[in-house]
């Protein structure tokens, strides 16, 4: 059984991923709505994980204001700039060896960040991420709910394998999508039990893979959702997701909605929570979308967040030219960067929908931007 601990990023694959982050269109004008404005370049640099100097956003309550980036490229990975280091104050060189007299002075320093590189580094700066969505028990609820998380395992590692071999220089990283939140009638909301949650952690931890936690949302608000999954980020492992479809008090009747300020609010309560708690590293939070009205005033989101990795997720199942045209919309939106996508496994569900044919995964990667979060429901 092959092992999946992450691949240590080197200049290739972190410029692969930068790539991703850089989203490029040819052919907006298919859509009638009018293209989203660009936004400016320096949040997208700040996603990227560059040492620059934190752009202003509007502060939440409760929210910690530190102007140093936490984010950060390690310093021995940026051979190709010289001066000083921001970050340990020794004088660096350009691409090439490193002549002896700075090797001997920049050893302690770069002895230093790389110990702490793994931690300023998001997953996603060298990796793929391939998951397997639904609720534990739930067989109507997904692939995830319809076998045990022992059973699923060397599926989910064949899966991963496939991807793999097909990204090129990115590494692939499994992972659990968890519902945890589900919504009912009249926007009720179940939440897992917390030993389900935890025995899923513990057995993705011993893995090296991640665990989703997604709240649908339901009656609640998006802050109120979030809250209740933010103990979970104590598991190193585990990354938070929001899925408007479920916002809503008549589920499967109407669509749900959120706005841009609320899922700005909801990055900035995750951002806070790992300062406020020192929790280490980079966590991604998810949102789902398949329709422009899931995200009402999507323009204002900001996606540079110092301790989130926003992934903004093409949901819907249907043709692979539904599914494509979906994704395209969604691209469109180059102030949410890094982008997902999710497929949906044939359901033998009365009246469920499935993707109908199952993409493959070479052309789930030829979308553009390739998708750095894939998910199978």
């Amino acid at each position: 059984m092959p092992s999946f601990s992450l691949k240590k990023p080197n200049l290739v694959s972190l410029g692969i991923f930068a790539g991703a982050m850089l989203v490029s269109l040819g052919s907006s004008s298919q859509f009638e709505e009018s293209a989203e404005p660009a936004i400016d370049s320096a949040p997208v640099v700040a996603a990227f994980g560059e040492a620059v100097p934190a752009s202003p956003k509007p502060a939440i309550e409760g929210e910690i204001l530190d102007p140093a980036p936490y984010r950060l490229f390690p310093d021995l990975l940026r051979g190709g700039r010289t001066g000083v280091s921001e970050l340990s104050g020794v004088p660096r060189g350009g691409y090439g060896p490193i002549p002896p007299a700075e090797r001997k002075a920049r050893a302690a320093a770069d002895a230093q960040l790389a110990e702490s590189a793994a931690e300023c580094q998001p997953i996603l700066a060298g990796n793929q991420v391939l998951a397997f969505y639904g609720k534990p028990n739930s067989p109507s609820m997904g692939i995830l709910g319809e076998y045990s998380k022992e059973k699923l395992a060397p599926l989910l590692e064949g899966y991963a394998r496939l991807y793999d071999a097909a990204n090129g220089e990115l590494g692939i990283v499994p992972a659990f999508y968890l519902i945890f939140g589900t919504c009912w009638p009249a926007g009720d909301i179940g939440t897992l039990n917390s030993t389900v949650v935890e025995s899923y952690i513990e057995f993705a931890a011993e893995r090296g893979w991640l665990v989703f936690l997604d709240h649908q949302l339901g009656k609640y608000s998006v802050d109120d959702s979030v809250r209740a999954m933010l103990p979970y980020l104590r598991y190193p492992n585990v990354h938070l997701a929001i899925d408007p479809e479920w916002r809503t008090l008549k589920p499967m009747q109407e669509i749900g909605s959120i706005t841009g300020a609320e899922l700005n609010e909801a990055q900035g309560l995750v951002d806070n929570y790992l300062r406020e708690n020192d929790l280490p590293g980079i966590r991604m939070l998810v949102v789902h979308q398949f329709k422009p009205t899931m995200i009402r005033d999507s323009q204002v989101v900001r996606a540079e967040y110092d301790r989130v990795v926003l992934v903004h997720t093409a949901d819907g199942f249907g043709s692979p030219p539904l599914k494509r045209n979906t994704y395209a919309t969604n691209a469109r939106s180059l102030n949410m960067p890094v982008k997902g996508f999710k497929l949906f496994f044939e359901s033998k569900v009365v009246g469920a929908g499935w993707d109908k044919p199952l993409m493959k995964p070479e052309e789930v990667l030829a979308l553009d931007p390739m998708p750095m979060v894939v998910m199978y429901q």
